[in-house]
């Protein structure tokens, strides 16, 4: 499908002059070429392509643009012609001749003539007539090379074109292998670069020189704005404009720059495990304790004791330093264990199970709060066993985690709602049978040595297969295996290993493994792992995990067999593979169980089981591949091989391997039946003989032996020159290629996509115009894309071998990409200029999502390896993969390096570990220019067609004559003759490779055999050679044409020169250059070429850029004589080192650079020598200036001047500025300088002088702003609502109006039975009050944020499938379910006394809490002064863990300022201009001065445990200049979060001690103490900064109370203060409550209160006021730090870059010359109250007269904490319990017992009621709960010691809950558990008034019941329901209590004392139970008559009866012989 427009002429032009032709077409504009001097016509005859992927559309434009050109000023648009293309559509044809119309749509006289043809796929408008070409010279040449511009476009491959085309390709190509050299005319983008170098257009110069640099973006901007018509520019979109990374030409593909493959390495992680509690856990009466395992670490909680809802809070860190691949398979299992100790190991309740991967892909790297369902593994139809809340996180080395606020407890509460599942995965997961089926495997390698084989074969005299293989599996931490088939390479299984699991399973991978079975050690053969992810889909129409059966290839290390393999770890699959090792055939179906089935075996054990074999050819048709490839450069040879002959080896599969592959398949080959063909064959037409021959046709694997020359001392090449060694290997392998094809299609549209959005980033950083324009070209051409595949993949649909899983996939594909192409479409239209970051954000997501389709499971034909052999031995590879050199007739489908030159760049065979990572990792040991071409064999008719032109076939003898066999040996007769310049101008940020921290750089280039050095520049890292190399005599063979669009690449190789020894490799870049051939001219605008920035890379680390330009020049006939003139002077100082030529280098112009020299700090040693006389040197671009010298260090460190400056000449274009360099040197004796460390600025930008814009709102000084602080009209400011009074002196952070209907809708809805919140006496409040109130806004407004977040993602969302509404996905059903749930949840709160933070938020001010560093809020407090860290060392690879922090010697501080010579007047003119000072007017003086720091330690959290128990001993450590202080005797056992709440008063003086560093140690009894972590806080560029970081600025000024004014100052003076430095007009106060600063007023409060309760009038409310708002004063205002804590991460040397906790704090500094600073607020932690330790009475409402039913009154008495001043204590009233007696029995003996939580131990039982016949028990008992309370944080605090072996107690932080249980009492056996309820005493239900309403739903939440708190309503009396589970896991009612529960503080429960049970004081009465409540050994008789009469009296009554009948009975029996004998005898 293409669009052609052949431009013929444009007459009617006026004047002379050069003129340019613009054809834009769907956003893609071609410029034609220059036509010179024309007069009134210009006859363009030039023919544009456009493929294009979609039909055009009647209504699109094609638009031509004619200007006049010019050289150094933008174009001059002549006139414009638009044409609407319908008829073009219909009749496909068209040819027009019109007038142009002008800017103002204007008819002009100028006219043109067009011609304009199109052709659609399917064929629809007509098709090609062969005539229309032939005769037109142009179009046919163009059509031949229109594939330079298809790069352009979705869809565009060489060598293929649809049907009707192809005729007429063949023709051309087969003239220009004829060797015609055609004109070539093909469009090209505006300005394309190329990060790897420019792929410049490919043009004939003579006739259509390159688009002059000039026309970048500014000239789209006149043309877009001279579009007319009224076309918005929104919605202008450009295709690639910077086409960075395409491949000019389709012959070669682009090289990989990184070389390392990272996933092998190992890395530091951490695991860490909160177990917060657990809730529900099956079982009665149980003992928990939770183990957390971590792979094979296993961790316990504490055991909590007779409990089902334990309640923990432990901590547990693990760490591991494995690779990636290793720690995201490992297992994380929570599991539940009942009763362990000692000597048992517990039983398991139930288990929990994800991977780490699982965890460390969710956001943030973490779950937070989250619920972990347990379920039996050995019973699976058990359904839960209960829920364990944790935290999981897994941090890599440099991942930060953010610790979420920590929503409020009744959120979380919600179980169902915060599953720990990844977002997606259903909450009720199923059992699941994952039945991995194992047919056979082939291809096997030898794994015993030929030795041992000899040996047997003496023995036993048989030859064997030297492999034992069998098949391991692992899967979700549990394995299997098949059986072991003895001495077979072939073996073949048919079994299948059955694992059980939940589904979905939330472990990623499955581990496939073939091992060979050893007596000693089994050793592992290959290991392939399968992605669930990628076999199975979720969405609502996905599909369960399903795979093959399949083959898959398995790769590890090399093939011949060593007793001790060194790569042994690439066949466990760590690392990629270097060779082929076996492929295995297999299927994998997943079963969903029925539990409730009675058959199913409930175990979740391993098993494995016979499978049914499969027939041959389910894996599909086996088809020979014909594979070829062409060496055509090998150089770059590394020199320890360069005295050997080198040899190439290629295979694929065991094909082609020369150790032990294989010929032929060892199946017989299938024969072609008749009508097996492919319906797309393409050598129907070929000659018969060929289809004979193939059979004979033998491999030809390895090149012939070659001795390399030698290239310079580093590298040798080898010497093909014309004659190209070929191989060609055949193989035999089941035709999955659709697969693959459908997996290219994707891979195409991915690196389109990719290569856009580069291109969007790339003109985002370099600040290019319309980047929106070029992200819309982008999604238009994604959405073409994705068209396209759903029209090419649904082929073949008919196939036999398709497995479940490819039709699946297909369709699941089709989906996908379906509604990508329908969002990209929809978000193309949103794309604005100022959304283009966030929209460019939603299309990385859409490339991720097609790498991963792309990825194709099944694998089928086996990657491709290329060995380097030297000697025999294997010295490097590279390694292909066969879906990228696929060849398909539809280009689409073809691999990307099919038909191609690839660079290869040859990597030793690497391995973890050991050589393959690090500096021998980064050298290269070849790199091959090599063409590769793999197909099915009856296609190989085209497998030349993308190899160079210009050569002859060199064939076997058996192969002469015949056209499809191929060479052996390919020679070329053409060859130009080049000339190449390489303009090396600078480099800049390179690595350090010397131990002073710098290097000597020299650049090494090399192309084609050929390599030349710049010159080495000492100790520098940011080198300007400024050096043109100059490569003579360059032979290139092939086309002249073809050359010129793809020249070989050039690699830039930068190294370190050292004295001693051979230099170091610092990095390596690849290039293009710039070709003209020799009938081109030298000029604008192609030529000169612009210097460009390449990036260099080490390894897989980037290293630097290099600036430099490169051209290839072709000598003509004439000589070097034609060449432009190498004109530049050949410097004399530097030898004949020739300069980069005038018009390519950097046009300059003077700046002055002035610097200010503040001081330098913590400078190392150098060589063991102090630093004492240092001095700054500061040079860029070889002029420079030295500092004054600082004459004593150690006394004051600082410079005596301050300023001092240098003029320089810089590039005008801001992007070349070079570096600067700061390097610091020590003037030592005898006038010796040593260097201490450097700095390199890579970019001048950031300190460029730009004159601020006077006409902008904040310069704007006149008339006056008002800004209003009344409290009638609250100003929102920063989302803040600022009311300010007099009486309340509070900042409230909610809407005022909002908060009035709130109070009102909660009054209307009735809450008389509360009291209203009364407001907080200001005694009772202290400093923890407000943090508290602080970290509630925080939350609430992290809230809110994230809230708003999530609206606009759903919005977008929304926005994006419009059009697709489809039923709600699973996820999203969730959660509306979810929201829905919280809403009716919440809605009953609304109204309750539970809400109290709401009410309490306005009353309390706040103060800000950050939960970052300060300084990441306030940019580093950089606004004047910066920090230079100065460096020294060598840059270490990541495997040393040398980190930049390591490297640091010193640091300077000081700052730049970069101008244009001469400055604009105004600025000198200011007043109190200082020339002395320069650009940094007003700054203070540097002298030392003397300072009060004060530093407030609040408290830490989630410490990294330093102890064996999980735990540490925290104290704090604070270091400052010479002051050490260790807090150490107020460490603070046991504790992760430890509270500290300490302030530490250290006198400094600046600037020798101006480094703070905060620690916190771990306290040890014997040995050192451990460092935790700690964090370091430059106090100086604080002190100094505009944003006023001393004293933060609190919300209100108060005089008294907690929230006391700190500062010295008040807020008038500092208001004061500011306004004098900042040449402010002001402050003005009056009249009362307003005061004026510049042009800004602002009003407030006039009076403030004293303690008396007094008022005065007062200007610091106004004056704070305009403080807390300095970022609105014009000119020079900013924020000021507020009143603040911040929150900092602690780190540990060393474990680098893990953060090991947190730590609240923050800094207050006042100068000693000030007036000093009040005391220090008191922060120390807020104290629970204790209780006295004497047996507490309580006082206990008076007994209720015995009513049949006695009072029970429970008193728990509870102790308070601080915030109330009084303590709690807490009363509890049982009256009644009912028991429903279990249906067995008829009396139950009931108890009840109760604790509080966390007080196990402290448990208290009822006496009890025996025989109660009706499940009633009356009581009348009191419990006292003594505890202690932190209202705060809703805690009780309990101090205990862990163990009798601890040294000190633990204080532990637990809910308070208290938890009743209702028990069966037994005497011989073990008590009954009946039921039991949990009450949250912060909130639950409200008792029922009477029994029969008291019902199950009050407990599980089912009903709305108004939630209480005991510690707001004193005292609570009600009925509640007691639950226990029956046997189907459910909860049922199993009886109900009826409490009374009372709370007093200490003091209270001091003065009514009350007695234990029914004890004085107060005692209880006993309560009235029925007779029949006592024991019955001590009255039998008793007992006797209530439970044998009373129950059995009618069954006793029948047994007397039956009795006296049997009596009777046998009297009779006993008397009838007697009478009978005494009747016969007759007596």
């Amino acid at each position: 499908m293409a669009l052609l427009v052949h431009l013929k002429t444009v007459s009617e032009l006026r004047g002379r002059g050069d003129r340019i032709a613009k054809v834009t077409f769907r956003g893609q504009s071609f410029h034609s070429r220059v036509l010179e001097n024309c007069e009134d016509v210009a006859d363009f005859d030039e023919t544009f392509r456009w493929p294009v992927a979609s039909n055009i559309d009647k209504n699109e434009m094609l638009e031509i643009q004619i200007f006049n050109y010019s050289k150094v000023f933008s174009n001059k648009l002549v006139g414009t012609f638009r044409m609407v293309l319908q008829k073009v559509v219909e009749d496909n044809h068209v040819e027009v001749t019109d007038t142009l119309i002008d800017d103002n749509n204007a008819i002009i006289k100028t006219s043109l003539c067009v011609e304009v043809r199109y052709q659609t796929t399917d064929g629809t408008v007509g098709s090609w007539d062969d005539g229309d070409f032939l005769g037109d010279e142009s179009l046919q040449e163009e059509e031949k090379d229109s594939q330079e511009t298809d790069g352009l476009l979705p869809g565009s491959r060489p060598s293929s074109r649809p049907p009707g085309e192809k005729s007429f390709r063949s023709k051309g190509r087969e003239k220009t292998k004829g060797g015609r050299d055609g004109e070539h005319k093909a469009g090209r983008s505006v300005f394309s670069a190329m990060k790897l170098g420019k792929n410049r257009p490919h043009k004939e110069e003579t006739q259509r020189p390159d688009e002059p640099a000039v026309l970048e973006m500014e000239d789209l901007d006149h043309l877009t704005m001279r579009l007319g018509d009224g076309l918005d520019p929104d919605s202008v979109s450009l295709a690639s404009v910077t086409a960075l990374t395409t491949n000019v030409s389709n012959k070669r593909s682009k090289p990989d720059i990184k070389m390392e493959p990272s996933a092998g390495r190992p890395m530091d992680y951490q695991v860490s495990i909160t177990v917060i509690e657990a809730r529900q856990l099956v079982g009665l009466n149980m003992d928990p304790v939770v183990c957390v395992e971590v792979g094979d670490d296993k961790k316990y909680t504490s055991m909590k004791e007779s409990t089902n809802c334990p309640y923990y809070n432990e901590y547990f860190v693990f760490d591991f330093h494995v690779s990636p691949d290793v720690m995201f398979d490992k297992i994380i299992r929570i599991s539940v264990i009942h009763s362990k100790n000692l000597l048992r190991s517990g039983t398991l309740v139930g288990s929990f199970k994800m991977d780490v991967g699982t965890v460390y892909s969710q956001p943030e790297h973490q779950f937070h709060h989250k619920w972990a369902i347990l379920s039996d593994p050995d019973d699976i139809s058990a359904g839960l066993k209960g829920y364990v809340k944790c935290d999981v996180a897994v941090v890599g080395k440099g991942d930060n985690i953010k610790t979420p606020h920590k929503a409020n407890e009744t959120d979380e509460d919600d179980i169902e709602g915060n599953l720990l599942l990844p977002e997606g995965v259903p909450p009720e997961r199923q059992w699941a049978r994952f039945y991995v089926k194992i047919y056979r495997a082939e291809g096997l390698p030898r794994m015993n040595t030929s030795l041992m084989a000899n040996v047997k074969k003496a023995f036993i005299g048989e030859n064997k297969d030297l492999v034992d293989p069998y098949v391991q599996v692992f899967f979700a931490g549990q394995k299997g295996k098949t059986s072991v088939q003895k001495s077979s390479y072939e073996p073949l299984w048919n079994e299948q290993v059955v694992f059980t699991d939940l589904f979905p399973p939330l472990c990623k991978r499955m581990k496939v493994q073939i091992r060979d079975s050893d007596k000693v050690n089994d050793v592992a053969i290959g290991t392939h792992f399968i992605d669930l992810r990628k076999i199975s889909n979720d969405g609502d129409k996905g599909f369960l995990p399903t795979l093959g059966p399949a083959w898959v290839n398995m790769y590890g290390s090399t093939r011949n067999y060593t007793l001790l393999d060194e790569h042994q770890d690439l066949n466990e699959g760590l690392g990629e593979g270097v060779s082929f090792r076996a492929r295995l055939m297999l299927g994998l179906a997943v079963e969903i169980l029925d539990t409730s089935n009675p058959e199913l075996t409930s175990s979740t054990e391993v098993q494995v089981e016979q499978a049914t074999p499969v027939s041959e050819s389910c894996t599909g048709k086996i088809e020979e591949f014909f594979l070829f490839g062409a060496f055509l450069e090998a150089s770059m040879i590394d020199r320890k091989n360069g005295d050997k002959p080198v040899t190439f080896e290629v295979t694929i599969g065991n094909y082609g391997n020369e150790v032990d592959g294989m010929s032929r398949p060892q199946r017989p080959r299938p024969r072609k039946e008749p009508g097996d063909e492919e319906e797309v064959d393409l050598i129907q037409n070929s000659s018969d003989e060929e289809a004979d021959d193939g059979g004979d046709l033998a491999s030809v694997s390895s090149t012939p032996p070659m001795r390399p020359q030698i290239t310079d001392r580093n590298y040798f090449h080898l010497p093909y020159l014309e004659r190209k060694p070929c191989i060609y290997i055949k193989s035999w392998w089941p035709d999955q290629r659709r697969r693959l094809y459908n997996a290219n299609i994707m891979e195409h549209i991915a690196d389109k996509l990719e290569e856009g959005l580069n291109d969007v980033q790339e003109m985002i950083k370099t600040e290019k115009s319309y980047p929106e324009r070029r992200l819309r070209g982008v999604l238009e051409e994604l959405s073409c894309g994705c068209y396209r595949f759903l029209s090419l993949a649904d082929k073949d649909q008919g196939h036999s071998s398709r497995t479940r899983l490819d039709r699946e996939r297909l369709k699941s594909c089709m989906r996908e990409l379906e509604s990508m192409g329908q969002q990209a479409k929809a978000l193309r239209a949103q794309v604005k200029r100022h959304t283009v970051r966030d929209k460019l954000r939603l299309c990385q997501n859409f490339l991720q999502k097609l790498r991963f389709l792309a990825d194709e499971p099944q694998h089928s034909i086996p990657d491709i390896f290329i060995w380097m052999m030297s000697n025999n031995k294997r010295i490097a590879y590279a390694r292909v993969p066969s879906k990228d050199l696929l060849f398909s007739i539809v280009e689409e489908e073809t691999g990307k390096d099919c038909a191609k030159v690839k660079t290869l760049f040859r990597q030793g065979a690497r391995l973890p570990g050991k050589r393959g990572f690090g500096s021998a990792g980064w050298t290269v040991q070849a790199k091959l220019e090599l063409y590769l071409w793999l197909g099915l064999s009856k296609q190989r008719k085209d497998f030349l067609c993308g190899l160079p032109c210009g050569f002859e076939e060199v064939k076997a003898a058996q192969g002469l004559g015949l056209h499809s066999f191929p060479p052996i040996s390919l020679v070329y007769t053409k060859k130009q003759a080049f000339q190449l310049r390489a303009h090396m101008y600078q480099a800049r940020s390179l690595f350090a490779a010397d131990s002073s921290g710098l290097s000597d750089p020299f650049a090494r280039v090399f192309f084609i055999n050929q390599s030349q050095c710049t010159e080495v520049l000492n100790e520098t890292l940011c080198p300007t050679w400024d050096q043109m190399l100059v490569f003579d005599n360059l032979e290139l063979y092939g086309e002249a044409h073809e050359l010129r669009d793809d020249p070989p690449i050039i690699v830039i190789e930068i190294y370190d020169q050292d004295t001693m020894g051979k230099a170091d490799f610092m990095g390596r870049t690849f290039a293009k250059p710039l070709v003209k051939m020799a009938e081109e001219a030298y000029c604008a605008p192609r030529f000169p070429p612009q210097l460009e920035y390449y990036q260099i890379y080490r390894g897989n680390a980037t290293a630097g850029d290099l600036l430099a330009a490169f051209e290839l020049l072709q000598i003509g006939p004439a000589g070097k004589a034609d060449l432009p003139p190498i004109n530049g002077p050949v410097d004399m100082d530097r030898g004949p080192i020739m300069p980069v030529p005038v018009g390519i280098r950097p046009v300059l112009s003077k700046y002055r650079v002035e610097v200010l020299f503040w001081g330098l700090r913590d400078l190392k040693r150098v060589n063991l020598a102090q630093v004492d006389r240092p001095r700054v040197d500061i040079e860029c671009a070889g002029k420079g200036v030295q500092s004054s010298l600082i004459h004593n260090y150690k006394k004051n460190p600082n410079f005596s001047t301050l300023v001092k400056w240098f003029e320089v000449d810089l590039p005008e274009n801001e992007l070349l500025h070079p570096p600067l360099n700061i390097r610091v040197v020590d003037c030592r004796a005898f006038g010796r300088y040593t260097l201490v460390g450097s700095h390199a600025v890579s970019s001048l930008r950031r300190f460029i002088y730009r004159p601020p814009d006077r006409s902008a709102a904040s310069w704007n000084t006149m008339g006056e702003v008002v800004v209003n602080m009344e409290p009638e009209v609250p100003v929102k400011k920063l989302e803040t609502m600022v009311k300010l009074d007099a009486t309340s002196d509070a900042v409230i952070k909610v809407d005022v109006a909002e908060e009035e209907k709130e109070k009102k809708k909660k009054k209307k809805k009735g809450t008389a039975e509360e009291p209203d919140e009364e407001e907080p006496d200001e005694s009772m409040l202290d400093w923890w009050s407000k943090y508290f109130a602080s970290i509630d806004t925080m939350k609430e407004q992290l809230r809110q944020h994230e809230a708003s977040g999530m609206d606009l993602e759903e919005k977008e969302e929304v926005d994006n499938t419009e059009g697709l509404k489809g039923p709600m996905k699973g996820k999203e059903k969730a959660r509306a379910a979810r929201e829905e749930k919280k809403k009716r949840n919440q809605s009953p709160g609304a109204s309750l006394g539970s809400e109290a933070p709401e009410k309490k938020k306005p009353k309390i001010d706040e103060l800000k809490v950050y939960p970052k560093e300060l300084e990441s809020e306030f940019d580093n407090f950089e606004d004047w002064l910066h920090t230079f860290n100065l460096l020294r060392g060598k840059t270490g690879d990541d495997e040393d863990g040398s980190t930049e922090e390591e490297r640091i010697v010193g640091r300077f501080k000081g700052s730049l300022c970069v101008y244009k010579v001469p400055l604009p007047e105004d600025v000198s003119r200011e007043a109190g201009y200082d020339p002395t000072y320069g650009m940094f007017q007003g700054i203070p003086s540097n002298d030392p001065i003397n300072v009060l720091v004060r530093v407030y330690v609040v408290r830490a959290t989630d410490l990294h445990p330093a102890d064996i128990n999980g735990k540490a001993d925290p104290y704090i450590a604070i270091r400052l200049g010479k002051t050490d202080i260790r807090d150490k005797e107020n460490y603070i056992s046991k504790q992760l979060n430890p509270v500290f709440g300490k302030s530490f008063d250290i006198e400094a003086s600046f600037p020798m001690e101006s480094m703070l560093t905060v620690a916190v140690y771990d306290w040890d009894l014997v040995g050192t103490d451990d460092l935790i972590g700690e964090t370091k806080i430059d106090l100086e560029n604080r002190f100094y900064s505009k944003h006023r970081a001393t004293c933060g600025i609190a919300q209100a000024y108060s005089t008294h109370g907690y929230n006391i004014w700190r500062d010295p100052m008040k807020p008038s003076q500092i208001l004061t203060r500011l306004c004098k430095e900042g040449k402010v007009d002001g402050p003005h106060f009056g009249p009362p409550g307003r005061v004026k600063v510049s042009n800004r007023v602002f009003t407030g409060p006039s009076e403030i209160e004293d303690e008396n309760g007094q008022r005065k009038p007062t200007d610091e409310h106004v004056a704070l006021s305009a403080l807390r708002h300095w970022e609105d004063i014009p000119r020079v205002g900013c924020r000021l730090v507020p009143e603040h804590v911040e929150t900092r991460p602690l780190l540990n040397p060393d474990k680098p870059g893990i953060e090991q906790g947190r730590l609240e704090l923050w800094v207050d500094m006042f100068p000693m010359d000030m007036p000093a600073p009040g005391t220090p607020l008191d922060i120390s932690p807020r104290k629970p109250k204790k209780a006295p330790p004497s047996p507490l009475g309580l006082w206990s409402p008076p007994p209720q007269s015995p009513q049949g039913k006695g009072n029970i009154s429970q008193q728990p008495c509870i102790w308070p904490s601080l915030l109330l001043s009084l303590g709690p204590v807490y009363t509890f009233h049982t009256s009644l319990a009912l028991a429903l007696c279990s249906p067995g029995e008829k009396s139950s003996d009931i108890f009840v017992r109760g604790w509080l939580k966390g007080q196990q131990e402290d448990k208290q039982d009822t006496d009890v009621h025996y025989h109660s016949l009706t499940g009633e028990g009356n009581f009348n008992w009191r419990y006292l709960f003594p505890f202690d309370y932190l209202a705060a944080e809703e805690k009780i605090v309990i101090s205990k010691k862990e163990s009798m072996f601890s040294w000190d107690e633990t204080e532990y932080k637990i809910p308070a809950r208290l938890t009743l249980q209702i028990w069966d009492a037994d005497h011989f056996s073990a008590d009954d558990f009946l039921g039991a309820i949990e009450l949250d005493l912060n909130r639950f239900p409200r008792g029922a008034k009477t029994a029969k309403q008291c019902t199950m739903e009050m407990a599980t939440g089912e009903v709305d019941v108004p939630l209480v708190s005991i510690f707001k309503q004193k005292r609570v009396k009600g009925w509640w329901p007691l639950l226990a589970r029956n046997e189907n896991d459910e909860f049922e009612l199993t009886g109900k209590v009826e409490a009374e529960l009372h709370l007093l503080t200490a003091e209270e429960a001091e003065k009514n004392p009350v007695g234990l049970a029914r004890n004085e004081p107060d005692p209880l009465e006993k309560p009235n139970r029925p007779d029949t409540s006592f024991v019955w050994f001590l009255n039998p008789l008793k007992s006797a008559r209530y439970f044998l009469w009373h129950t059995y009296r009618w069954l006793l009554l029948k047994l007397l009866l039956l009795l006296l009948l049997l009596l009777l009975l046998a009297l009779f029996l006993y008397s009838v012989p007697g009478y009978l004998v005494k009747k016969i005898l007759g007596a």
